[in-house]
Order: structure tokens, then C-alpha cells, then sequence
């Protein structure tokens, strides 16, 4: 009997806790471990409050990077290594931590552990499951490694050795992991025709937001171990070209008599090119956000609402997900019932869940922004208020994209609003149909069926 009880229990906790709740509980956990931590009075030099401290802790979990507090400033050594470990840790996923640690120990790895690190790192589950975790963990502390020494040998000429040393070390974590905190007031402006700060920067930024997946078969490939690479790693690595260039080039245009029309060419080049690869998740900035003109910051929202890969430290629709939209219009235009790239036909429901990600994802935005909206305490006159329409939805889209650039609203929110911002940064990072399934009641029941009937659309 307490057999058959004991099996009971077991199935309902199979039910409750799927692989979705376990890695949202996951990233909730910590985020509430962090808060705990940073609302600590030796984790700040002046105090947070429950909701900053929050706020803080969600946004390094989420690797956003949006800040209601000067990081360097208003954190103590304490809390400024707190939330590195947070951004580390949120950009791997616990999960992922957890199962290397147990391969370690000798210990077998739960099925649901390991479906969850596999959906979250990789296109097609593998038989080398722990070979390509142990990898994942390798290429990131050598990519941070490398990033940290570049910036600290630079650094180590504006700064003394263990300052320049802690600055490069939070640095190049922050931007391998696509999070944007940074130590400097003025996140990275001072350096902005500086060429190796700014490549540094943008390499681990890049490298951390193509996906490990891709990372692996990049190297495979150079070694001549893979003879080939996937469908998905070209997609990702053409996406993310064109969204780059193309980001440079129109930023380049917009802002060529505004923002960076007394800087020296080198300089254009540079902030053209830093302000085009940190909106897809890494909120990191060399000009004032708030400065830019309209058509800029219309295209730094598509870039961020777009993010960057699958499998990655960021968030966003995902490369693949824009790609394969653009590619069903291209579709459908020609008259073509398929999907089709590269002699490979892409499966229907793959098709349908990346609309579903795509509508739940602007459905998510719209909602958080008229949350903003609402909850604006001044009682401005619509003319004077008009701003605001812009500022939140370009904050609303940078934290579900997991990017951290603001136009500087962050620190004026209020708690409410603070608190919509929490909680469509976790829903970016985690993903917002996950987020849904796990809320979701499940059913093993089948649905029902009836008469089909058409009705007009388009």
C-alpha cells in the first residue's frame, strides 16, 4: 500500500513539475536567492529597497542589463561580484550547471534534466549530450578568458593593476553573456573610438549571442572533425551577418548628421557598428540612447525585439525565428505550399510555433507597455506625456529582449512599473510560450473535433 501511495506521489509530481516549470522554477529560484543577497545591507553602499534589489537580481538572472541603480556606484564589491555570478549563471542556466556537475560527480542525469539542457543548447537532441555540455562550459571561460585578458591589458593603462583587472573580469563576463551591466556611469561612452575595447566588447557580445550549438560546430568544422554544418548554424551565422552590417549601415545614415557628425570616420565606424550588434541583447552603449533620432531607435527596437540566437545567453524572437518568417512570406509570395532553403524543407509545425512565439512575443510587449502607460504617475497633458509612448515601448522591448539600453526611464519607474518590467524580462529570457506552458493546466484528454468552416482573413 505505501508502495502504490508512494507511486501515486510520484506520478503527480511527474504531472506538476514539467521540464517548462522546472526551468522556470530554475531561473526563479535564483533570481529570488539573488534578491535575498543583493537586499543584504553589505551588498550596497546606500541601502536597496526589496523591489531595486529585485529588480537588479532579475535583470542579471536575465541577462538584461536595464539598472534603477548605478551598478558601480551604489553596489558594494559584494554585490557587484553578487550579480556577476548571477549573469553567469542566468546565461548558462542553472540547469545546465546542475547536469555538468552531477556528469562530474559520476552521477546520472534525470531525463527531464537532461531534455531541458538539450532544448536550451542544441537544434536536434545528441548522443555526446555531456561531451558537448563539458564543451559548452570549456568555450565559455576560454571566450571570457581571452576577452578578459584583452580588456585588461588596456585597461590596465587608464587604471591600477587590480582595478584594471576587476573591470576587465566584470566586463567581459557581462558582455560574453549578453547582460550590459558595467561598471563605468557611462557604461562603455569614454571608450568609444577606443578599437580594442570596442572589438573586444563586440566579439564576446557576438560570440556569447550565436548559440553554443553554433559555437561547437564552427569548431568542429575548422578542425575537420564536422564536415559539415547544420542547417540551423548557417542561418543563425547569415542572420546575424546581415543584421550587423545592415544594422551598421542604417545607423551610419541615420545618425550621420546628428550623433556622430563630429566624431573622426574611425570613430562613425565604430559606434556604428558597437550600437548595431548591442541591441540584439547586450545592453552596452559608446552614445546617449536618448540623443538618437526617431528612425534609429525604430530600427534598435526591431533589433532588439529580433535578439539574438537560440541556444544562447540572449533573448528575443531568436534569429531563426525572423528567418524563418521572412522566408514563409518569400514562400507563400512565389506560391509555394513549402518552406524551403538550401535543398531542406522546414516541417510545418516547426513553422507554426515560430508564428506563435512571434505573436505571443508582440502580444507581450503591447501588454507590458500599456502597463507602462497606465501606471505613469504624473498626470501629464497628452502633448506633454508623448514621449512616453516611446521611451516605454523602447524599454518594454529592450527588457523582453533581454538587451539592457534604455533611453534613461529605467531609474524613474515606479514600483509597479518596475515590476511589469520584471516580468517581461523573465519572460524573454525564458521564452514567452514556455513561460504559458507552465502555466498552462495540462490535460491528457483529446480535443474535439467538428465540421470544418472557412472564414475570411487578410
Amino acid at each position: 500500500m505505501q508502495n502504490k501511495h508512494q507511486l501515486n506521489l510520484d506520478v503527480l509530481i511527474a504531472r506538476v513539475l514539467s521540464p517548462e516549470r522546472i526551468f522556470i522554477l530554475s531561473f526563479a529560484g535564483v533570481i529570488l536567492a539573488g534578491t535575498l543577497f543583493l537586499y543584504f545591507p553589505i551588498s550596497s553602499t546606500k541601502g536597496l529597497s526589496f523591489v531595486d534589489a529585485l529588480f537588479t537580481a532579475a535583470s542579471a538572472v536575465c541577462v538584461t542589463g536595464l539598472a534603477v541603480i548605478d551598478v558601480g556606484q551604489d553596489l558594494s564589491f559584494t554585490g557587484q561580484v553578487i550579480t556577476i555570478v548571477l549573469f553567469q549563471v542566468g546565461g548558462l542556466g542553472i540547469i545546465t550547471f546542475s547536469a555538468f556537475l552531477f556528469g562530474m560527480m559520476g552521477r546520472g542525469i534525470s531525463f527531464k534534466g537532461r531534455e531541458i539542457v538539450q532544448s536550451t543548447l542544441l537544434h536536434t537532441p545528441r548522443r555526446d549530450f555531456f561531451v558537448i555540455l563539458k564543451s559548452v562550459l570549456i568555450a565559455t571561460f576560454i571566450i571570457e578568458s581571452v576577452g578578459v585578458l584583452i580588456l585588461f591589458l588596456r585597461f590596465s593603462q587608464d587604471f591600477p593593476f587590480g582595478t584594471a583587472f576587476y573591470y576587465a573580469v566584470y566586463s567581459g563576463i557581462s558582455a560574453f553573456n549578453n547582460c550590459g551591466y558595467s561598471l563605468f556611469s557611462d557604461s562603455m561612452v569614454r571608450y568609444q573610438g577606443d578599437i580594442v575595447v570596442n572589438l573586444t566588447i563586440m566579439g564576446l557580445i557576438v560570440t556569447g549571442g550565436i548559440g553554443f550549438v553554433v559555437i561547437h560546430e564552427v569548431f568542429y568544422r575548422l578542425q575537420g572533425i564536422e564536415k559539415k554544418l547544420s542547417l540551423h548554424t548557417k542561418l543563425v551565422l547569415i542572420t546575424t551577418g546581415i543584421l550587423i552590417i545592415g544594422g551598421a549601415i542604417l545607423f551610419y545614415f541615420f545618425e550621420r548628421n546628428h550623433a556622430i557628425q563630429d566624431m573622426p570616420l574611425q570613430t562613425q565606424i565604430l559606434v556604428s557598428l558597437f550600437q548595431s550588434i548591442t541591441p540584439r541583447t547586450a545592453g552596452f552603449n559608446t552614445v546617449d540612447i536618448g540623443q538618437l533620432t526617431n528612425a534609429t531607435l525604430l530600427m534598435m527596437i526591431v533589433l532588439m525585439f529580433i535578439g539574438a540566437s537560440p541556444g544562447s545567453t540572449g533573448g528575443g524572437i531568436k534569429t531563426t525565428s525572423a528567418t524563418l518568417l521572412t522566408l514563409l512570406i518569400w514562400s507563400k509570395w512565389k506560391g509555394s505550399e513549402e518552406v524551403n532553403i538550401w535543398n531542406r524543407t522546414i516541417p510545418k509545425d516547426l513553422i507554426t510555433r515560430t508564428i506563435s512565439i512571434i505573436f505571443a512575443a508582440a502580444f507581450a510587449v503591447f501588454l507590458i507597455t500599456s502597463v507602462l502607460l497606465l501606471a505613469e504617475a504624473e498626470n501629464l497633458q497628452p502633448l506633454q506625456s508623448r514621449h512616453l509612448f516611446v521611451e516605454y515601448l523602447f524599454e518594454t522591448t529592450s527588457a523582453f529582449g533581454t538587451v539592457g539600453l534604455s533611453m534613461g526611464v529605467t531609474p524613474k519607474l515606479n514600483d509597479l512599473q518596475k515590476l511589469a518590467i520584471i516580468l517581461i524580462m523573465f519572460a524573454g529570457r525564458v521564452g514567452p510560450l514556455t513561460l504559458a506552458f507552465s502555466l498552462a493546466r495540462r490535460s491528457t484528454r483529446k480535443g474535439i473535433t467538428y465540421a470544418e468552416e472557412t472564414v475570411m482573413v487578410g
